[in-house]
């Protein structure tokens, strides 16, 4: 391709973009492909001559796009947000034209120190301590994973890296059943193992209960196990939940156990001085992250990951092949050994540009709209006989079902599994679920970019019409 012919296909494609972007709630919100429909769609073989680029814009409309669920929809209330924003597009477009590889200082000192300023700006704006210091890494899992290796290498002397995992004892990490995933996946690939994840009670409100906790660690230190991370979730998964980070880090600091916070999509709520009580006992954290990649208008990926002992994290993971010694290691941030990956994309760019072009005032009335959307949409789900409410409403996202009277706790789950699959089905909205108590639970998030009231209400009349019509 011809620099003018990139330009001419950039500027086609850039009037693509802005025509998706305006039109992104006309499309069925999820996709209703069949499995293998796309698959069956692509030649069985690659072309052995080189295709204009009309082509592929072609196929890109005749078989991609109907495969693709818009998370850009205002209609998308499932998951969690997975937020884009125009800022951050162009941004994107340049990381991608620049190409940079950014695993060292040398090889792009402006990536390396836009990162180390754009997380001194992420705490600053959150209210997180001074005393931490940030890294952007690649998602939530990836952070956490991380987190815990470093606290598993810190409660060790730092043996098991040198010495294989025989050398560690019996090592436990400590979460609440309503966790994310990903502690479960970390402790199974840094080698604790499934069997010493320990899940604490939680109490009425879905969150950590401390006094469980507690008591777990003191029965681990009677059998001879060693605790070594304490997982804490402020906005679990299904729920929301925010875990006493005061009592668990009190509980943590006086056993000398590593404090990891998983904020992963409410952190961005901190930016809201009046929801910093979330992080109440802050001064306790060791590690903590959050996800502008989820509701603060950065496309994926981007995870801000802060840690007290970045010493720590450094010495688990750096390694120092020939080829990637450097004049000024020592000197500057070398973003490669704070993390799993050597390579490492320019992803400080997008946050800047997201920053700078909303402000923290515009992120901030964002934010505060989101959540009154979700306070207003419980309202509505109150005034409902036949419908209620099954979780609180912290910040975004509201846990409800369908209870017509006169069917059982078994028939109301598959009533409201059927109206799940229904409601996605009609391509105006989609929703996911999750189980609260063994009910089946509908969830609906109200984070999106460019959702507004006017969308939530559209839903609620479409949830109730459909719901109404099952039976």
């Amino acid at each position: 391709m011809t620099p003018d012919e990139f330009r001419g296909h950039a500027h086609s494609l850039v009037e693509w973009m802005a025509m998706y972007l305006e039109n992104v709630e006309n499309y069925p919100v999820k996709s209703g492909v069949k499995p293998g429909e796309i698959f069956n769609k692509i030649p069985s073989s690659p072309p052995a001559g080189p295709e204009p680029f009309e082509n592929f814009m072609h196929d890109l409309e005749e078989i991609i796009m109907p495969g693709i669920t818009h998370w850009q929809s205002p209609g998308f209330f499932a998951y969690f947000p997975a937020n884009s924003s125009p800022p951050s597009v162009l941004a994107e477009m340049i990381t991608a034209t620049l190409g940079a590889q950014c695993m060292n200082w040398e090889t792009s000192p402006a990536a390396a120190e836009l990162e180390e300023k754009m997380m001194i700006w992420l705490r600053e704006m959150t209210g997180l301590p001074s005393t931490l210091e940030g890294v952007i890494q690649d998602s939530a899992s990836g952070a956490t994973l991380a987190a815990i290796i470093t606290a598993r290498e810190k409660v060790t002397g730092f043996a098991v890296n040198n010495d294989g995992a025989d050398s560690a004892g019996r090592l436990r990490v400590y979460c609440s059943g309503q966790a994310h995933s990903s502690v479960d996946k970390a402790v199974k690939i840094c080698g604790i193992g499934k069997k010493n994840l320990v899940k604490v009670a939680v109490r009425d409100d879905f969150s950590m209960n401390p006094a469980a906790l507690k008591k777990v660690i003191e029965e681990d230190q009677k059998n001879g196990f060693i605790p070594c991370c304490v997982v804490a979730t402020i906005g679990t998964t299904g729920t929301t939940a925010i875990d006493p980070l005061r009592a668990i880090g009190e509980i943590c600091n006086k056993s000398d156990i590593w404090l990891h916070v998983d904020a992963a999509m409410a952190g961005t709520a901190l930016i809201l001085p009046e929801f910093r009580w979330m992080i109440d006992g802050k001064e306790y954290i060791d590690s903590f992250l959050f996800n502008p990649h989820k509701w603060m208008f950065t496309n994926f990926d981007c995870t801000a990951f802060f840690i007290k002992d970045a010493a720590a994290l450094i010495k688990t993971f750096e390694i120092l092949p020939e080829y990637l010694k450097t004049r000024t290691r020592g000197i500057v941030n070398d973003y490669r050994d704070w993390g799993i990956p050597l390579g490492r994309r320019f992803r400080a760019l997008k946050l800047w540009s997201v920053i700078r072009s909303y402000g923290t005032e515009g992120l901030q009335k964002k934010i505060r709209e989101h959540i009154d959307f979700a306070a207003r949409l419980k309202e509505m789900i109150l005034r409902e006989a036949d419908f209620e409410i099954l979780a609180p409403v912290v910040i975004n996202v509201v846990c409800f079902r369908y209870c017509p009277a006169g069917i059982n706790k078994n028939g109301l789950n598959d009533l409201n599994e059927k109206l799940n699959h229904y409601l996605n089905d009609t391509g105006r909205l989609y929703l996911s679920h999750t189980m609260i108590n063994g009910k089946y639970t509908l969830r609906m998030v109200t984070g999106q970019t460019n959702v507004t009231f006017n969308h939530v209400e559209k839903a609620w009349e479409l949830i109730k019409e459909s719901a109404r019509g099952l039976i």
